[in-house]
């Protein structure tokens, strides 16, 4: 995935146009973001810029990090699935008390 994929896929899920993400961030041109698709490297202060934007880190941007390091996506773990492992203060939570967890859930 290029960056110029990184940055339409993150600003989608914003809700945001590509012209709007270059607007926020401060870019001379709307349509600078559209260049990257063509093979032109984004500077680094722009794509910083970019990425606070987005909320997002540069390495992500850059693909050297799979992690977006947005804050708000959350992992989902449903304990209804046996393989999941559940923490709790760092130490892995026993099945017996995941099935505890499980009836308080249940109202029973």
């Amino acid at each position: 995935m290029t960056v110029f994929d990184r940055i339409k896929e993150i600003s989608d899920k914003r809700g945001l146009s590509l012209r709007t993400v270059a607007t926020k961030a401060g870019l001379k041109s709307e349509t600078a973001i559209y260049r990257y698709n063509q093979g032109v490297t984004p500077r680094k202060t722009t794509l910083m810029a970019i990425a606070s934007v987005l909320n997002v880190s540069v390495d992500y941007l850059l693909g050297n990090s799979d992690e977006s390091g947005d804050p708000t996506e959350k992992p989902i773990v449903d304990l209804n699935k046996d393989d999941s492992i559940l923490t709790f203060d760092g130490k892995p939570i026993p099945d017996e008390d995941k099935e505890i967890i499980r009836r308080l859930l249940r109202g029973k």
